[in-house]
């Protein structure tokens, strides 16, 4: 499933508009993205945490030539299930 479709199906379930709903959806991103940009998490009980993790400098190799290089220290975005989520899943 993409953007558009989740759109779709969202606004057929909560009997919306599409185009209010893609607002919506497009808030909702905004939000987590510049929570996770300040560090700091956001939960929704039951489905789930959006949080940053810190990766550490490391050393990789290029896979072409066997060059090792540098990796540079960096925040990644990281989701954790909750449990209800993983419960619906199984």
């Amino acid at each position: 499933m993409n953007k558009t479709e989740l759109v779709k199906a969202i606004a057929e379930r909560a009997n919306l508009k599409v185009a209010d709903t893609e607002k919506l959806v497009n808030s909702f991103i905004e939000t987590v993205s510049n929570e996770l940009k300040n560090n700091r998490k956001v939960t929704l009980v039951g489905f789930g945490t959006f949080a940053t993790s810190h990766r550490k400098q490391r050393v990789g190799v290029n896979p072409k030539t066997g060059v090792k290089l540098t990796i540079k220290a960096k925040d990644v975005p990281v989701f954790k299930a909750g449990k209800t989520l993983k419960d619906k899943v199984k």
